[in-house]
């Protein structure tokens, strides 16, 4: 919010300059090429006054959060492939359930399949909401589960790799 006297300049708060910065920025990248070099970075921050011990504390926490959300990409693929792949299982069994009950009632009635299919289009409905729910204390759990098996799946293969080196030289 700006906040000016009758005689004076305005002022600013700080997330208002954040914000007035970073779309002059947006706006100003938007009309030639968007990179920056990292000499281009220093000397930005230079001119806002930014130390650059302060700079280089922001590019690490950056750089922290930009793998994270990698990560958090990786999961979300993840997730949506495991989704496809037990929705595939629940339509096939379905199907065959609703087959035999198709084939056996005589002349194509259907009677108790009905159930099967309305329990398994249930249960890919309540997969789905869970898949593509990306907020919240539950997502974050089954991020940091998948997350904590995806490490010791690496370490594992690191041991084993390194175990393989010292036997075969």
């Amino acid at each position: 919010m700006m906040v000016s006297s009758p005689e004076s300049t305005p002022t600013y708060h700080h997330e208002d300059i954040q914000q007035i910065l970073h779309l002059a920025i947006a706006r100003q990248a938007d009309g030639e090429d968007s990179e920056f070099s990292r000499d281009q970075l220093l000397e930005i921050a230079d001119e806002l006054g930014i130390s650059l011990n302060t700079l280089q504390q922001a590019e690490k926490e950056w750089l922290v959060q930009k793998q994270v959300n990698l990560r958090h990409q990786e999961f979300d693929v993840y997730r949506r492939q495991q989704f496809k792949h037990k929705s595939g299982k629940y339509l096939i069994v379905s199907g065959f359930f609703f087959a035999i009950d198709f084939l056996s009632g005589g002349l194509g009635t259907i009677s108790w399949s009905l159930y099967v299919l309305v329990s398994s289009g249930s249960l890919v409905a309540l997969n789905a909401w869970k898949v593509y729910q990306t907020q919240g204390e539950i997502y974050e759990q089954a991020f940091e589960r998948w997350e904590r098996k995806r490490q010791f799946k690496q370490s594992v293969g690191t041991l084993v790799r390194n175990v393989q080196k010292v036997i075969q030289g």
